[in-house]
């Protein structure tokens, strides 16, 4: 069993989420990560972890639906390790477009992932992390956005608001469960090297902003990585209700 416990990464098969999970490993954490359709990624993951000596299992959830995240927690409940950890990272961004000719249900689908399901995932992560409740304490990371303070106009309204929402929530549970020993922050990336650009429709989306970051470079899914495994460490045990912008300098 791991020394630290267990770690759920909500969207661990690709991208941050993935990174989260290799690192979190290295770390000494137990790792416990979902996808949603992409099991094979999510396989791969795995097996790096296993190689490295790791300890992991592999979950399929969507986080919009709330049977499937009460599935998830059952079946970490199972597992036996003490939950001390959750990345709330999975999160999906939709074509972008202008607000007015948006399709409501995108919008729906949207909120109910990055916001609803996020929530419901934190709830039950809190559970089982209170102190109150028997659980050991520990920290939560909610992958917010710069997009949270930029606000998306013309592009990704929609997608803005989700996150500046879950910032709002990070504030509040911060104050909440402080008491219950479990830590809440969000780190908000810029403009990260992923494959979920290609989901805003434009695959080169990095590239077409480059020469307008200020580093003249996109940030990596490791160094979002590093900052998340910070910040769930006992290296960062007086910080909380904090948003860390991982934006070089945007």
């Amino acid at each position: 069993m791991s020394d630290k416990g267990l770690l759920l990464v909500t969207g661990g098969s690709r991208g941050i989420g993935a990174a989260v999970c290799r690192l979190a490993s290295r770390d000494g954490w137990a790792v416990a990560l979902t996808y949603r359709s992409a099991k094979g990624e999510a396989e791969a993951v795995a097996a790096d972890i296993r190689r490295g000596g790791g300890t992991v299992s592999i979950h399929q959830c969507d986080t919009a639906d709330r049977s499937s995240i009460a599935g998830l927690f059952g079946e970490i409940d199972a597992l036996g390790i003490p939950l001390k950890g959750l990345a709330n990272n999975a999160g999906i961004i939709n074509p972008f477009t202008a607000f007015i000719d948006a399709d409501p249900d995108r919008m729906e689908r949207l909120y109910a992932v990055n916001l609803t399901g996020a929530t419901i995932v934190l709830q039950e992560a809190a559970k089982r992390m209170a102190k109150s409740r028997g659980g050991q304490g520990g920290a939560i990371i909610n992958t917010s956005s710069i997009a949270s303070r930029l606000g998306g106009a013309g592009a990704c309204v929609d997608y803005s608001a989700s996150k500046a929402a879950l910032d709002v929530l990070t504030f509040g549970l911060g104050r909440e469960l402080a008491s219950e020993g479990i830590r809440v922050n969000a780190v908000r990336p810029g403009i990260i090297e992923t494959d979920i650009h290609s989901d805003t429709g434009n695959p080169n989306r990095v590239a077409d902003l480059t020469d307008e970051l200020p580093m003249k470079r996109a940030g990596s899914a490791e160094e979002v990585a590093e900052t998340i495994l910070f910040l769930l460490s006992e290296r960062a045990s007086y910080v909380s209700n904090a948003l860390v912008d991982i934006g070089g300098g945007r």
